[in-house]
């Protein structure tokens, strides 16, 4: 039931924050497609199915690839953005845990982000390996640890740092960086039976002009972090905020700043017949 619940508002959540996720986290998501694409040996031809396509932006790289691409997002809104992004690409809105589609359907499946907000991630796994055909992949990204990407650590460290306390109104969510351990996220993988199991970190640097901009976006295009601290009364959100300016004026750069951002990217293949 916990879990289920978690599902439910999330999901809900995300009808919310569709264009805010865009706006802030578009530039930043969008910089590992390549690589996940690469991962998953999408090329022309291959059906590929994009698991929590957000507003589409593997989706629509598979598709320039020559892909036959179907992407899916449990957000009605995010579906729209993304067929609007991106039109002639099949999106439709479906739940990551009961996909809509016939055994080994895919030669390639895909989720970039897409398993931070599960509240059922192996089922959701056992789902995406049932879809995949024989010599597919499946081919995932997720956060590192807070330490290393620093987008997500300086407000984990202001958070903790201000005391905040969860609000009783949000169901208990599942450990955010469960899977930035390797041998977790290997493991997740390898229980469904995949082989050649691997998990490789891609590292850049995210430059904004402003603590602001870095603020606003966060708690405008994400649903954990936003809804944690705006939910916090206002004297609270304040030593949050005091906080984050700290932590973040050590990526202070010339022109703004410069955030490290470090991510988790594994693969798995199907080479028997699942």
């Amino acid at each position: 039931m916990g879990a289920e619940a978690f599902d439910t508002w999330e999901a809900a959540e995300w009808e919310q924050h569709a264009v805010g996720y865009d706006r802030f986290f578009g530039s930043i998501t969008s910089r590992v497609v390549g690589f996940l694409l690469d991962a998953a040996s999408v090329a022309a031809g291959k059906r590929v199915l994009d698991v929590a396509t957000g507003p589409g932006y593997v989706a629509g790289e598979a598709s320039r690839r020559g892909a036959e691409v179907v992407g899916i997002d449990v957000a009605d809104a995010m579906v729209s953005l993304a067929a609007r992004f991106h039109p002639g690409i099949e999106f439709r809105r479906a739940d990551a845990h009961k996909l809509p589609f016939a055994h080994a359907s895919f030669d390639a499946v895909v989720g970039n982000f897409m398993i931070l907000h599960l509240g059922q991630p192996e089922r959701a796994i056992a789902e995406l390996a049932r879809v995949l055909a024989p010599e597919g992949t499946i081919a995932l990204t997720v956060w590192d640890l807070p330490d290393r990407a620093r987008l997500f650590g300086v407000f984990v460290d202001a958070i903790a740092e201000a005391g905040v306390a969860p609000p009783r109104d949000i169901p208990a969510a599942p450990d955010f960086f469960r899977f930035s351990v390797d041998d977790e996220l290997e493991r997740l993988l390898r229980d469904q039976g995949l082989d050649h199991c691997d998990v490789a970190t891609l590292s850049f640097t995210h430059r904004a002009a402003s603590a602001d901009e870095v603020w606003t976006g966060m708690l405008g295009g994400s649903v954990r972090t936003g809804a944690l601290i705006l939910s916090q009364p206002p004297d609270t959100r304040q030593r949050v905020r005091a906080a984050f300016d700290r932590h973040l004026a050590e990526y202070r750069g010339a022109d703004g700043f410069e955030i490290p951002v470090s991510v988790k990217l594994a693969t798995g293949r199907r080479v028997s017949p699942g």
